[in-house]
């Protein structure tokens, strides 16, 4: 039997992105974004506020990266989204990680996490109920170590960070336990 909790933002697994962007002076910020998602073959969909540092310089950039956090970088991760670049000059600073610009965006590629989509900003959804930035990939780059024989992603060698929103916890994803698209081709059949 079922127990009622009330209104809980009851998805899960939900991913920890790392949203970089420049500011007009070339200055880095990043945050975290757990509320992202693809949103087409080539766009992600960014459901973050329009105060964020991180959203105002992508606004005015018009590109931005977002990566993939790692069991490997969770610290900086989690700092990424406690600290606010608005109130903290020196944000990605202080984590002595590297920054290099995207050879296809005018955005920050930060170094120490394994995956990046380079995004130029598409365009801006506001409703009553959210705001959403839509970024076009053009490019996503990923360290050769995640990378399985046939040169894709490996979610094996990844150690992707999940964000729990029930106990606020950061997960690791990785175990295969399925092929999609097959494990449920039997009840075809039926």
């Amino acid at each position: 039997m079922k127990k009622n909790l009330g209104v809980v933002q009851a998805v899960y697994p939900m991913p920890v992105l790392m949203v970089a962007a420049y500011d007009g002076d070339g200055k880095v910020n990043v945050m975290n974004a757990a509320w992202g998602m693809i949103c087409n073959s080539d766009r992600i969909a960014l459901f973050i506020d329009e105060d964020h540092k991180t959203t105002q310089n992508l606004l005015q950039t018009e590109a931005f990266t977002v990566s993939i956090a790692d069991k490997a970088h969770m610290e900086a991760a989690d700092f990424f989204g406690i600290a606010s670049g608005n109130k903290m000059a020196d944000k990605f600073e202080r984590t002595g990680y590297t920054a290099v610009k995207s050879q296809f965006v005018n955005a920050p590629i930060v170094d120490e996490f394994p995956v990046v989509m380079e995004c130029e900003l598409a365009e801006t959804v506001e409703t009553e109920s959210f705001y959403c930035i839509v970024g076009r990939i053009v490019n996503t780059a990923a360290e050769e170590r995640v990378l399985s024989e046939n040169g894709k992603v490996d979610p094996a060698k990844l150690d992707a960070l999940i964000f729990d929103q029930f106990q606020h916890g950061y997960y690791v994803s990785g175990d295969r336990v399925g092929q999609a698209w097959n494990a449920g081709a039997a009840l075809m059949k039926k």
